[in-house]
């Protein structure tokens, strides 16, 4: 990902096949052109998404290559979704190179050919190809060893947070229609001793029947402490007072599952942090990074899972690019744009970074100074968000230097790394 574009374009040489190619569900397209764009390729290549396809494909591009007196094979694709994975592998497997192009990129160049927006199987291809004579692609990361595990896993755990809060969010809905004098006795709505009485009484009146002593036998059984009579008698006398919907055996049937699922998501939310941390821990000097007031092991994690290997960057400015959290402006002439973010980058990089940043304001001293400095210096203060921002950056400096060097981190050091041209002038 470190090459310049001049670098990208003397790639495609004299003696390279370009091959463009539209990734689809079950089927491709392919086209072949050299290296002036002209196509080589009589008709457009069309092969299924497995084995035989991709052999079919490799076949194509000897002969075509053969045809054209090419020895070098240069090959391009949207990343379109996940159906690209295995025809990475195939390529790589058979020592080719795989690069991609932007969507976005596709969705403009194709109009310069027929001046026409038409988006078509056959058109595709050629201008991928277009894009990558000109020098307009990357190569793709595919993380390995523990940088694939810990993406899977924490991927994995996004999706179970996901699934936990609307599980939580269906039962406290539920709980608001048919009883929700509960959301008052307990603060939270999952508090052990509350779900337990929940499992065997979950309307009022199913409340109002197992009475007092009913209640607090359940707590006994379940061997639970910190409950007894009086908190019984508080859930009685709020069963008493409800003014919820009178429900049946489906409200019943419904409280049940969804108590079910929260259970599941739960001990699944348990045991992918299990896994999360085991996986993490293994990651070279991540008990540094910890070492952080404020920085926890989901944040870590996230940003290693989105970053993989750290020593692909050759600085934390290509970080904070990748993040989308480079500075962009639109000034013509005279005229002076509004600086922002591109936001060009990795979205959930940019809400790791996010998420750190609030418990760095909040507990570690040295990182509210620098806010602080940021949104009340003299010359251009800046706002909330924007000093968050500039926070954030701070972060993947200190996060980049610790796992690509290994050293300690030091408050002392870190403001001592704050510019402060005010000070200077005076």
């Amino acid at each position: 990902m470190n090459y310049k574009q001049n670098a990208k374009i003397e790639q495609v040489k004299e003696s390279t096949l370009v091959v463009g190619v539209d990734i689809g569900s079950e089927t491709h397209y392919a086209r072949a052109f050299d290296y002036r764009g002209k196509e080589v390729s009589k008709r457009v290549f069309k092969f299924s998404s497995d084995l035989h396809g991709f052999t079919c494909f490799y076949e194509w591009l000897v002969e075509n290559g053969k045809r054209a007196e090419k020895t070098e094979v240069l090959i391009g694709c949207e990343p379109t979704g996940h159906y690209w994975y295995t025809f990475e592998k195939y390529i790589r497997e058979h020592g080719m190179k795989l690069v991609l192009v932007n969507p976005f990129s596709v969705k403009r160049l194709k109009e310069l050919d027929d001046n026409s927006p038409k988006k078509t199987d056959h058109k595709d291809p050629k201008t991928i190809a277009k894009l990558i004579v000109d020098g307009r692609y990357c190569y793709p990361y595919i993380p390995e060893g523990i940088y694939a595990d810990l993406r899977e896993v924490v991927s994995s755990r996004d999706r179970i947070q996901k699934e936990l809060n609307a599980a939580s969010n269906r039962i406290q809905r539920w709980l608001k229609i048919y009883f929700p004098e509960y959301l008052k006795v307990y603060r939270k709505f999952d508090a052990q001793s509350g779900l337990q009485v929940l499992e065997k009484a979950p309307l009022p009146d199913d409340i109002i029947r197992l009475g007092a002593e009913g209640i607090n036998k359940i707590w006994r059984t379940n061997k639970m402490r910190a409950v007894g009579m009086k908190r019984a008698m508080t859930l009685i006398e709020a069963a008493h007072n409800s003014v919820g919907i009178h429900g049946g055996a489906g409200a019943r049937c419904e409280l049940r599952l969804l108590l079910n699922d929260y259970e599941t998501k739960k001990t699944q939310m348990e045991t992918v942090t299990q896994s999360m941390v085991e996986v993490v821990m293994q990651v070279p000097h991540v008990e540094k990074l910890l070492a952080i007031k404020g920085v926890g092991i989901v944040t870590v994690a996230g940003f290693l899972a989105e970053i993989g290997d750290i020593r692909r960057f050759d600085s934390p400015k290509q970080i904070q690019k990748y993040a989308g959290l480079e500075l962009v402006e639109s000034s013509s002439g005279k005229h002076k744009g509004q600086t922002r973010i591109s936001k060009r980058g990795r979205r959930k990089l940019r809400r790791v970074l996010f998420q750190v940043v609030l418990p760095l304001i909040g507990q570690n001293p040295e990182f509210r100074e620098v806010y602080d400095y940021y949104s009340t210096r003299i010359r251009n203060p800046l706002k909330g968000h924007q000093a968050m921002i500039a926070v954030s950056c701070k972060v993947i400096r200190v996060f980049f230097a610790i796992l690509r060097n290994g050293c300690d981190y030091s408050a002392e050091r870190f403001r001592k790394d704050i510019r402060r041209p005010e000070s200077k002038a005076a």
